[in-house]
């Protein structure tokens, strides 16, 4: 349970975890790759103890984590937070590739998606024995299959 020390908040890992999502192991994981900042340990129990500047970083990343982004690219994005308007450009560069990246995956899930629907309808197709509308469907359902095994970049 959370509690004040010296006028501050103090919170378990379990309640860091619970705030943003994020397991337990997978922040202690990030302490560790440095990810973020080491997290200070009580004096007697020497349990991690997130104050309200951890709290609100862990969320921070467990938002740039929800976007896929990789983790060099968050050490980068994080390590830049304290140069304001020097690292603008290098910041955009970051959230950009993140964003074309997300619009790829939306197109691919898209695709997939088309193409579940398209197999429906053949196999509706097949099951009225509608031999034309088979044959229709099935080359745009190849289509759409040789457009996913397209290779992606990464």
């Amino acid at each position: 349970m959370s509690k004040q020390v010296k006028d501050k908040q103090v919170y378990t890992i379990m309640e860091a975890a619970k705030l943003s999502g994020l397991p337990e192991s997978t922040l202690r994981y990030y302490e560790t790759i440095g990810l973020i900042d080491p997290i200070r340990r009580g004096a007697t129990s020497k349990q991690r103890e997130y104050n309200d500047d951890d709290i609100n970083l862990v969320i921070a990343v467990a938002c740039l984590t929800a976007t896929g982004m990789s983790i060099e690219s968050m050490k980068a994005y994080l390590g830049n937070r304290l140069l304001g308007e020097r690292a603008a450009a290098e910041q955009i560069g970051l959230l950009d590739k993140q964003r074309t990246r997300l619009l790829e995956e939306a197109h691919f899930i898209h695709l997939r998606q088309r193409y579940v629907d398209v197999k429906i309808d053949y196999w509706k197709a097949v099951e009225a024995g509608d031999e034309s509308k088979v044959a229709v469907i099935k080359k745009l359902a190849d289509s759409i299959a040789a457009e996913l095994k397209l290779p992606r970049d990464k």
